[in-house]
């Protein structure tokens, strides 16, 4: 275990250096965020669910910031996520760091999340996810630098890469302010690439991961049409995020939050 504990640590280590930068989002957007949602009436109308060649959601990029503070999807910078559990029938660790770096995509400004996803200790995937806050507190994905990695480090593929406002791809809702039972949204739209959508099923869900014990996780449902046969379930707890990732139908995947660090 002691071997494990420094392995990860050295990880995590490499993980946040690389993820270190300034802060890079307007403090007047998030201020005006904040007194939006203060004000209790911004209006941030969300798409209805519909098939993908019509999904063409319209925002108001002014409202958006990379100062994701939701409750059920917080991306505080500096902080580190640390899951575990198994994937491809492999031992999986999955370090996911909220970085201090904002890139502009599509016009609004996002955080800049890194990825690193672990397959019995060897690095297997690394990506960048990158995602905005509009002014209600609704958190939108705006897309993903992936690779995938062999076993020397190489790059194999970058399939799943996409960026709203290219080649026709647009932005998705990852997470409401105030999740409405059973509504669906598509995260993401590239066609071919990026088409899962979710859907969230119940409220106050008790959970206990290593991380701990919780009694008011958000239950969701996700899915995409390039994968019909799969089918996952996801537990989001107010403060922390993801806790548990686990599918219900297709390849066993099932990952734990094991550590919050940071």
């Amino acid at each position: 275990m002691r071997t494990r504990r420094r392995v990860q640590v050295a990880m995590v280590a490499t993980l946040t250096l690389a993820g270190t930068g300034a802060l890079g989002a307007s403090p007047g957007a998030a201020a005006g965020a904040a007194s939006g949602a203060a004000a209790g009436a911004p209006a941030c109308p969300l798409p209805a669910y519909g098939p993908g060649a019509t999904y063409h959601p319209r925002l108001d990029r002014r409202g958006f910031t990379a100062h994701v503070t939701n409750r059920l999807f917080p991306l505080r910078p500096g902080r580190v996520l640390v899951y575990a559990g198994r994937k491809d029938g492999r031992q999986a660790l999955d370090l996911v760091l909220a970085t201090g770096r904002v890139r502009r995509v599509d016009g609004v400004p996002t955080r800049v999340v890194e990825d690193r996803l672990y397959l019995d200790g060897v690095l297997a995937e690394r990506t960048a996810d990158y995602y905005s806050q509009d002014r209600c507190g609704n958190v939108w994905y705006f897309g993903e630098d992936t690779a995938s990695l062999d076993r020397h480090g190489r790059v194999v593929d970058t399939e799943g890469s996409w960026l709203a406002g290219v080649n026709g791809a647009e932005p998705g809702v990852f997470m409401q302010a105030r999740p409405q039972l059973e509504r669906r949204f598509r995260q993401e739209w590239y066609a071919g690439q990026a088409e899962d959508t979710f859907r969230a099923v119940r409220r106050s869900v008790p959970v206990t991961v290593p991380a701990g014990h919780f009694e008011h996780a958000l239950e969701t449902r996700e899915r995409t049409a390039l994968e019909p046969g799969v089918l996952d379930r996801k537990l989001y707890v107010a403060g922390v995020g993801q806790v548990l990732e686990s599918s219900l139908r297709g390849p066993v995947e099932h990952l734990e939050l094991v550590e919050v660090i940071g």
